[in-house]
């Protein structure tokens, strides 16, 4: 029998910490919950959550610095759970890698489906087999979320960035729709999904060198989708 997914919650208020620990102990998670990214960073070291549920509001640590440590440094899928509601905090957090963006107050039972969705999708993943590809100069690690360049130079890529680089990769030369990329990535179709496809392609798009006003390997397709325009080899 497999053991249960294990899910990190950082937030300082107890009630919130107590609402959303029984709620996934409920659904059948493993939870652990921490009120400062402190203690939250000191038991990374000895934990390896499969999700993290990350507050932005905390006493001792912006929590946009720790979701893009935990982005750059974890292969957690990354919920931000937070009361900021501006679009531009939704587009930084995305931005600095987080996976998903639920807005206080919320049901709890969202929070459960979104972390089902970001487990199915992060579950199906090594069954795909192959973790590295070639392709126009650059190789992409995806076991170590590195992309590297043809003079060895090395260039970290959020879990996010992954999923989105890994659809274009597996299929080069053809136009994959917002639709598709719904459907393959598990998302919530909407505004919110559609902004933080954008915010994902373009930070691709920077690491990878590409002009943005005029990229060749991710070209937009606009009022269709996107098409990756590289060749890529496998292994």
């Amino acid at each position: 029998m497999s053991k249960p997914a294990h899910i990190a919650i950082l937030d300082d208020e107890p009630e919130i910490r107590r609402m959303l620990a029984d709620a996934l102990e409920e659904a059948g998670f493993r939870v652990t919950t921490h009120a400062r990214a402190t203690e939250f960073e000191a038991a990374l070291k000895r934990m390896t959550p499969d999700v993290c549920l990350v507050d932005l509001g905390l006493p001792d640590r912006d929590g946009l610095a720790v979701v893009h440590r935990l982005a750059l440094e974890s292969g957690a899928a990354i919920i931000i759970i937070s009361g900021r509601a501006q679009v531009q905090d939704r587009v930084t957090g995305l931005e600095l890698g987080a996976d998903d963006y639920i807005i206080k107050p919320f049901d709890p039972a969202e929070v459960v489906a979104r972390v089902r969705a970001r487990l199915r999708k992060t579950r199906a993943e090594p069954e795909r087999g192959a973790q590295t590809a070639r392709f126009n100069g650059w190789m992409a690690q995806f076991d170590r979320y590195l992309l590297i360049a043809a003079d060895g130079a090395e260039v970290p890529f959020s879990h996010a960035e992954g999923e989105v680089l890994r659809l274009f990769l597996e299929s080069p030369r053809r136009l994959i729709s917002r639709a598709q990329m719904q459907e393959s990535l598990g998302g919530v179709a909407g505004e919110s999904f559609d902004r933080a496809m954008d915010v994902r392609i373009s930070r691709l798009r920077t690491k990878l060198g590409e002009d943005p006003k005029n990229p060749t390997l991710i070209k937009t397709i606009y009022g269709a989708g996107y098409i990756f325009l590289g060749d890529v080899s496998w292994s």
